[in-house]
């Protein structure tokens, strides 16, 4: 597709100067709000961030991981190990740079991803007929959770995300390449690839993720022993309580439901009769999903600029809904994805964006702000759960809507035009006429 040549000063030109500055503005704005996520972050261990808690995983968990790999083992026999082999790497790359503690250079590391991601989103909003607005939303939104991406590497797994979706446009494989990259680290960037274009797009970018994939675990698993051990960990896990099945099951102590939450795999889950229910449907409403995205892609017809990213972003919002364990961090992810549908203006995800910034908010009281409250299942925190959940329950369905109208044939949304009256004689319309015909 050839962008548009756009005349200076022309009605085009003015839709897509960039407001406010531009990137000058976005670079102020980042350098602002990262100042404060820092701030936030050295200063969390205030009773109203939550004792520091955000923070103590990169310090304690990170930080002993790191140490296990750098002699060449990935984690054995540790329930809090349930990430892909590629995740090696990029928690072992902060105890690799020097002049800086493990917990410094975790954060610088995911500082730079974070650059990273604004500079990609700003690029591609600067091309002829894109938009900023994808670089204002991750800029301004990312810190309503605070300081919380800073001591999480989703940051650096959206990056990968982020470049495999803007690049893809120009180089099939290249897009292929990051998501297999981003998959090795967390398994949801593979899903970008979803949107790809049919043809020699798809051929191209899918067997350049399953080349890259497959040589990055076989290095992986000549550099590092027991690289499978996640698998084990992760399949053993149950219904943390910020899931969509969480949210049911704290409502139901109200009634009178004998459950009760554990610290279980890294996160709150609760324990007790029905649970096992409760996460079996989860994993079949996750399975639904999947077939659900696959009819969609075979139904398809239409495809834009848009399509991909629109895609990318419907799917990890299925995903992410329906799963057992529904983290704050989580967030991060879907931030990322809904900035890029933004550089466009074809996007069909506009109102999607918003509600999945909204949610991002209530996400923050959530947690660590009310976290006690949600452990405890009172009202508040029974209100909050359904007010977060319900939030991405309602962009994750209007996603998959507005997705699906924008790549049906135009002939499927529009009626046949009704039969004309035998005994009705049409009139006759002058060519020239500038009166619309009934």
């Amino acid at each position: 597709m050839t962008p548009q040549t756009l005349v200076p000063g022309s009605a085009s030109a003015r839709r897509t100067r960039p407001l406010g500055g531009g990137p000058l503005a976005l670079a102020a704005g980042w350098l602002a709000t990262r100042a404060g996520m820092l701030f936030l972050l050295t200063h969390s261990g205030s009773v109203l961030l939550g004792s520091g808690g955000v923070s103590r995983e990169v310090h304690h968990l990170y930080a002993r991981w790191a140490g296990q790999l750098g002699d060449g083992t990935f984690p054995v026999g540790d329930a809090l190990w349930q990430y892909p082999p590629g995740a090696g790497p990029v928690l072992l790359a902060p105890a690799l740079v020097p002049w800086l503690t493990y917990f410094e250079a975790f954060v610088a590391l995911t500082l730079l991803a974070d650059a990273i991601v604004t500079a990609a989103l700003t690029r591609a909003g600067l091309r002829p007929g894109r938009t900023l607005g994808g670089a204002a939303l991750w800029v301004c939104a990312l810190p309503l959770l605070l300081h919380l991406p800073l001591a999480r590497y989703d940051v650096q797994v959206t990056a990968f995300a982020v470049a495999g979706l803007l690049v893809a446009e120009r180089s099939a494989r290249a897009g292929g390449v990051c998501a297999a990259l981003g998959a090795a680290v967390k398994l949801w960037p593979a899903l970008i690839l979803l949107g790809t274009p049919r043809g020699r797009p798809t051929r191209r970018a899918w067997t350049a993720a399953a080349v890259t994939g497959g040589l990055l675990l076989i290095l992986l698993a000549v550099a590092f022993r027991n690289p499978q051990g996640f698998l084990r960990e992760q399949g053993a896990r149950g219904v943390q309580i910020e899931s969509l099945g969480g949210t049911l099951l704290g409502l139901a102590r109200h009634a009178g439901w004998p459950g009760t939450v554990r610290y279980r795999y890294g996160a709150m889950e609760f324990v007790g009769p029905q649970v096992d229910t409760v996460a079996a449907v989860s994993l079949a409403l996750t399975a639904a999903a999947g077939v659900l995205l696959l009819v969609w892609r075979a139904g398809a017809r239409r495809w834009t600029e848009a399509t991909p990213y629109d895609a990318a972003l419907c799917a990890v919002l299925l995903f992410t809904t329906t799963s057992r364990v529904i983290s704050p961090q989580y967030l991060v992810w879907l931030l990322g994805l809904a900035a890029v549908c933004l550089t466009s203006h074809r996007t069909s995800q506009r109102p999607v964006a918003a509600l999945v910034v909204l949610a991002t908010a209530v996400s923050t009281v959530v947690y660590p702000l009310l976290y006690a409250e949600v452990v405890a299942s009172s009202w508040t925190g029974c209100l909050l759960m359904l007010t977060r959940n319900g939030l991405l329950v309602a962009a994750t369905a209007l996603s998959a809507r507005r997705l699906w109208r924008a790549t049906r044939p135009p002939g499927a949304r529009r009626p046949p035009p009704p039969a004309p009256d035998a005994h009705e004689t049409p009139r006759s319309v002058p060519w020239n006429s500038r009166a619309t015909p009934r």
